[in-house]
């Protein structure tokens, strides 16, 4: 796979969420894992507030490959390899292959993340990109699956006790129908890391 002319296209789909949210994103095949978490996060979009993980298996090893920010602290059993030294590459190379991503280990958030197709780079189109999907993501903190849907149905009554609050929680109206590709916006992952882990802001 050439990484300089290649891309990747990947789709990402909610677990346990019905109907489903996903997104069809196409990024440069030169990814790290660290680069694709950070164009999950704005394709949804979230704020990229909590931890991450992703993991895959290592069909040589029989064994599961643990993908994020390491625990520095121990607590976890098994070891985390840093994402922004890891190729996508190195786990996604045909068609089909998959890892599961997770997102706020409280919210528990579970999501699919499957390759569809390798590509070209195409002269005048910025990646990565957005090319499809549907509905809105849930808004971050807002209780995972469970959460989700009792906030729906909070909205979905206006005589509902909790609707005033919800709403100025929300910060406005909440159309979970609503989602355009063409307005996703990403970051660039390297100025997200610098954020994240350095005084170099």
């Amino acid at each position: 796979m050439d990484h300089k002319r290649n891309t990747l296209v990947f789709s990402t789909t909610l677990r346990d969420i019905t109907p489903p949210v996903w997104r069809r994103i196409e990024v440069p095949a030169s990814y790290s894992f660290w680069d694709l978490h950070v164009a999950i996060q704005d394709a949804m979009p979230w704020l990229d507030y909590h931890l991450h993980l992703f993991t895959v298996c290592d069909p040589l090893a029989d064994a599961d490959v643990h993908v994020g920010i390491p625990d520095e602290d121990g607590f976890d059993d098994f070891v985390t390899l840093a994402g922004w030294t890891v190729p996508v590459t190195d786990h996604f190379h045909a068609p089909r292959d998959q890892a599961l991503y997770e997102y706020d280990f409280g919210d528990g958030w579970m999501l699919d993340v499957v390759l569809e197709s390798v590509g070209m780079r195409h002269a005048g189109t910025k990646y990565p990109r957005c090319v499809d999907g549907a509905r809105k993501a849930p808004p971050e903190d807002c209780g995972g699956v469970s959460g989700y849907e009792s906030m729906l149905r909070i909205l979905d009554d206006p005589a509902d006790d909790e609707y005033k609050s919800m709403i100025e929680w929300l910060g406005g109206p909440f159309n979970p129908d609503a989602f355009d590709p063409t307005q996703v916006r990403f970051d660039n992952p390297k100025t997200r890391w610098r954020h994240a882990f350095t005084d170099d802001s």
